[in-house]
């Protein structure tokens, strides 16, 4: 394989597939979109309230705050609900991903199906692998973080691609010679002098995030259908077509993670 593309290659060649087709893109992942900007105006609203509250009348504020304080027990119900909306949420995150994915390779736009795309994996093929090595990397992640929350943040960049590899050996028909830790370490394996990489190109959206907080999330529209293709894009480029090999067969045992 050749060098890995710049940041700026894998953004141009996202709009470049783009170009045209925005629509459908933004489409594609209307369900993260509506999401966060509810979020994001809901949050810059009620900080904005609450700045006025605490100019005008600290007696209100310290009111708010005990209330909040005598509340704060017996979230563990609240605590479940967020951990399955999570989940959900990154099944739905990484159909539309999927479906970037394909559309990055040559997929016709025509082709794509958004609410079919959108919920790919929750379906038999996808569904369970996805959710037991969800809860494999949450682990390996956790156990990592206790040493050092450094630690745990690398370890979440070389497990990036284990839902990538994943559909690319499923659809090669290779699975059966895989358990599910072993995608785990696969992508350790081709994250391997890449983390620095990806995380330069997660930081490279700061600015942004930022300009689509000020314009109190409606930035997000374009900006979430761009960052999930190249993330995309960055695997496509990273991993080429090696999971794609329907002769592939991988024979190692459950490393250092």
């Amino acid at each position: 394989m050749g060098l890995m593309a710049t940041r700026a290659e894998l953004k141009n060649e996202v709009k470049d597939t783009f170009r045209g087709n925005w629509k459908k893109a933004i489409g594609l992942s209307i369900i993260p979109i509506v999401f966060t900007v509810i979020t994001v105006f809901t949050i810059s609203a009620f900080l904005q309230v609450l700045l006025l509250v605490m100019h005008n009348n600290s007696d209100v504020f310290n009111s708010i705050s005990n209330d909040a304080t005598a509340n704060s027990t017996g979230n563990g119900g609240a605590y479940s609900t967020n951990v399955v909306s999570s989940i959900i949420g990154i099944m739905i995150n990484l159909g539309i991903q999927y479906t970037f994915l394909d559309w990055l390779r040559g997929k016709s736009v025509e082709s794509i199906n958004n609410f079919r795309s959108m919920f790919q994996v929750f379906s038999k093929r996808y569904f369970i692998p996805v959710l037991v090595m969800y809860i494999i990397q949450w682990v390996l992640q956790f156990l990592w973080s206790l040493l050092f929350i450094i630690p745990g943040i690398i370890k979440g960049y070389s497990y990036s691609q284990t839902y990538f590899i994943y559909k690319d050996i499923e659809a090669s028909g290779a699975k059966a010679n895989y358990k599910y830790p072993d995608y785990v370490t696969l992508s350790r394996e081709l994250m391997n002098g890449h983390k620095w990489e990806l995380f330069l190109l997660d930081l490279s959206f700061i600015g942004w995030h930022i300009v689509s907080i000020l314009t109190f999330g409606l930035g997000y529209i374009w900006l979430i259908p761009y960052m999930s293709a190249t993330k995309a894009a960055f695997y496509r480029n990273l991993a080429g077509d090696k999971f794609l090999k329907k002769d592939r067969v991988y024979d190692a045992e459950f490393k250092e993670m």
